[in-house]
């Protein structure tokens, strides 16, 4: 390899060197600080325990309130994922298969919601969950989560469905099939990538959502993970190891996820990067 080619080799993997760092170590510390007690948490925070003591990570694994936090954080996540794949997917595809007067303008509207911050709409959104009667239950996380995700999750299932070929519904529509069946039957079976990309990006953002919880779930049976790890943090004392351990433990679940739809991820955002 010659000096052109070495040395733009080296600068991408030094930056990439620098990414993976800004990741990697606040993960790894916060792993480390699971094994440490609070006073060597003080004095070496980011370095390798000197002892490593399991007794946090097995306390946890052994209370159950940590699995019911698990629980309800599972339960609204995958229902989250759910209603936004099945109710984005639709819009998106008579977007993308049917034009009618107002298409643009309803999708411009949607997609207003890309620039749209949850935080400013928490008041407006707690009043109307609150007269609803959904107060204090799964559903008054699920339904705004839904909600927000769809200006993004229309935008890709949309940019996706437009690469599907055309001869095929054409073909499918002279042996009698109408839009809702070619949906059903030939859309999503081949839409498994950009499936696999939003159903990511809506898990992970779910299962990490703190204001919203915290905003309209009271009692602690239905506490989510991020909620649940308030009880280590009292008026005059922080337990930072057992917050840190709480936090390596929850982390898995998504990371999984993502893992499991990793080599789905690329080709479902690459779907509709190229236009015939």
């Amino acid at each position: 390899m010659n000096a052109f080619r070495f040395l733009p080799a080296l600068g991408k993997a030094a930056v990439l060197l620098v990414f993976t760092g800004f990741v990697l170590g606040p993960l790894t510390v916060a792993v480390f600080g699971g094994f440490k007690t609070n006073g060597e948490l003080r004095v070496n925070p980011f370095g390798i325990p000197q002892q490593w003591d399991f007794e946090f990570y097995a306390a946890m694994l052994g209370d159950p309130a940590f699995w019911r936090y698990m629980g309800n954080s599972l339960i609204i996540s995958l229902l989250t994922v759910f209603l936004t794949l099945i109710v984005s997917a639709a819009a998106a595809y008579v977007f993308a298969q049917i034009r009618f007067l107002g298409s643009r303008m309803m999708q411009a509207y949607l997609l207003a919601g890309l620039v749209f911050p949850f935080a400013t709409a928490i008041l407006p959104l707690f009043i109307k969950v609150r007269d609803l009667g959904l107060l204090d239950s799964y559903w008054a996380v699920i339904l705004p989560q839904t909600a927000f995700g769809l200006s993004l999750s229309i935008m890709l299932f949309k940019t996706f469905f437009e690469q599907l070929p055309k001869d095929l519904f054409e073909a499918a529509h002279v042996e009698g099939c109408g839009y809702v069946r070619f949906f059903w039957q030939f859309t999503l079976p081949l839409s498994t990538p950009i499936l696999a990309t939003v159903g990511v990006f809506v898990f992970v953002q779910s299962w990490n959502n703190f204001l919203l919880p915290l905003v309209v779930i009271n009692s602690r049976e239905l506490f989510t993970w991020p909620l649940g790890m308030m009880q280590f943090r009292g008026e005059y004392l922080s337990e930072w190891n057992r917050t840190l351990a709480f936090i390596s433990l929850t982390i898995l679940p998504a990371v999984a996820f993502f893992i499991a739809a990793q080599k789905y991820i690329v080709a479902g955002l690459t779907g509709g990067a190229v236009k015939g």
